[in-house]
């Protein structure tokens, strides 16, 4: 039975072990053993499922870097990892040029290429002809200067083509509790922390998703989201416990998604909140019908943009709720949708919602989303070479999601907000997510964040950065008015600023932060009296 399709490679279910097992060897031969961190750093490709498996197949432990890295964050990974080998495609190698490799613990990188490419390193290719690096072998000890605090005596990096399969190795005998990877988390106020995912918690994701979404050997799962989140690493899981096929995408195309997956055969299918309201924006065609999609998971979809989406495409949206640190936790089924809410705990898990003081709320009452597993290592172990951080997310054994939720009557979990993206004005909480809601119920906005900015007095203002729906204009005043109806007083946004574009991570998830740290923009349009009142794009 086929496992994977990806960029044009297949494997059989029969193929997985062998697989990991030939790429575990050419790792031995690299030296890499027991323990040891393996950065990735590549697309959608066969080589990082081999390179993922392998290193877990004999004990080392993956580092997945988020391809939209560059030098200084590939860096970053590097140094705080520790890692000795970095698996990297060849499209991204120039971006080690402003990288300090010399303060790494790096000893070899394995470059990932098309031999056909010039200036590949793939099979014949030329692993010494890489943008910007030596053409000797080696990368040099620093491609940026030797920086202050660096060890400048680290030498030379070899730079090598992917290497070939090799003698299969023997599987290391690993526990549940050993390390599989370490993903990186966004740092918003700080660095990004190093998730420590252990091997029990990757088989708990693939077997609570494929409990959730009902899988059986039968379905295709197809994915465009990126291998070095867990989202598509975890559809790789389902299938490997379930014997279904996983079909991976290299990105994801608004026009060309419902032809992909009519392709495909697609069955189920993932979706960020973010791409739902990008394919509703498409225009409605008989491609959206023609496909065997029966249910997609779309976690943090607005309700009106999931019915919208049901309707046209005749595709059940489920909602979920999980993170790198924990596993698939809550989660609407084909059985109890609910759309607008994440859904009820899974069995296996425990959630609470608490104040300050961890104190649990009643229903009703909004409060921090705490979380605990029943199986041992179902969770992460803490983040790595971050003690601090550990204790302070798990404290009182239970971990801290930095969510604001509701819980409901009969259970269901409602998400309210980002703790650290609430907002305060006049003396009253606002919660962004509801904000955004309502601008997004609005026929002419297609996607909304909604944020705080600095106010004259001691609070925050309320901003929201808007896109339109293709042939529909926006005008800021008309917007206000329709919150007026719709919203508190205190909740509506002062400032309005109509946008092409919203600053995005690798996964499409809109960055916040990056609206804060801008602030009020000079075209944005202001609501209160003495401001801007000129419809905002004119």
């Amino acid at each position: 039975r086929p496992l994977v399709t990806i960029d044009g490679a297949h494997w059989r279910h029969t193929d997985a072990a062998a697989a990991a097992a030939r790429r575990g060897g050419a790792l031995q031969r690299q030296g890499i053993g027991r323990g040891d961190r393996v950065a990735i750093l590549c697309g959608n490709r066969i080589e990082f499922l081999d390179s993922f498996l392998g290193c877990g197949w004999i004990g080392a432990v993956s580092v997945p870097i988020n391809s939209a890295a560059m030098g200084p964050q590939i860096e970053y990974y590097l140094v705080n990892s520790g890692a000795r080998l970095l698996i990297i495609e060849d499209r991204f190698v120039e971006r080690l040029a402003t990288a300090d490799l010399a303060a790494t613990r790096l000893e070899a990188i394995w470059v990932i290429g098309n031999a056909d490419a010039p200036g590949s390193a793939g099979a014949g290719g030329n692993a010494d002809a890489q943008p910007g690096l030596g053409r000797d072998g080696a990368v040099p000890a620093s491609n940026a200067g030797a920086r202050a605090g660096s060890d400048a005596s680290h030498g030379p990096v070899t730079l090598l083509s992917f290497p070939p399969p090799a003698e299969p190795a023997e599987a290391a005998a690993v526990l549940p509790g050993d390390t599989l990877a370490i993903m990186y988390t966004s740092g918003t106020t700080g660095p990004a922390k190093g998730v420590v995912c252990p091997h029990a918690q990757y088989y708990w994701w693939g077997a609570n998703s494929a409990h959730i979404l009902g899988l059986s050997a039968d379905d295709v799962l197809c994915t465009t989201l990126p291998l070095f989140h867990i989202n598509a690493l975890n559809t790789y899981a389902q299938a490997a416990v379930t014997g279904a096929h996983a079909v991976f995408e290299p990105r994801f195309s608004a026009s060309g998604f419902w032809p992909t997956m009519h392709e495909r055969g697609a069955t189920v299918v993932y979706l960020l909140g973010a791409m739902v309201p990008i394919l509703l924006a498409q225009p409605e065609s008989a491609a959206e019908r023609e496909h065997r999609v029966r249910c997609g998971l779309g976690p943090g979809v607005p309700a009106a943009a999931a019915q919208t989406f049901e309707r046209r495409t005749s595709v059940q949206l489920l909602e979920g709720y999980g993170s790198t640190e924990t596993n698939f936790v809550i989660a609407t089924t084909a059985a109890t949708p609910r759309h607008g809410t994440m859904g009820w705990v899974q069995p296996g898990f425990d959630a609470r919602v608490v104040d300050e003081h961890d104190v649990e709320l009643p229903a009703g009452e909004a409060g921090e989303l705490v979380l605990r597993a029943d199986e041992p290592f179902a969770f992460a172990s803490g983040y790595f070479g971050m003690p601090e951080k550990t204790v302070e997310a798990w404290r009182n054994l239970w971990f801290h999601t930095g969510d604001r939720v509701v819980r409901e009557a009969d259970g269901a979990l409602r998400f309210v907000d980002r703790i650290k993206d609430a907002i305060r004005r006049r003396g009253e909480n606002i919660s962004s997510y509801e904000v955004e809601q309502i601008l997004l119920s609005h026929p002419a906005v297609a996607e909304a964040a909604v944020y705080p900015v600095r106010s004259e007095l001691a609070e925050d203002e309320v901003m929201a950065s808007l896109m339109a729906r293709p042939g529909h204009a926006l005008d800021a005043a008309e917007l206000a008015r329709y919150c007026e109806t719709r919203l508190p007083y205190f909740a509506i946004p002062r400032y309005i600023d109509v946008v092409t574009e919203l600053p995005r991570t690798e996964n499409g998830k809109v960055q916040k932060y990056k609206l804060r740290e801008r602030g009020v923009t000079a075209g944005a349009w202001d609501r209160q009296p003495g401001g801007s009142r000129r419809p905002a794009g004119s």
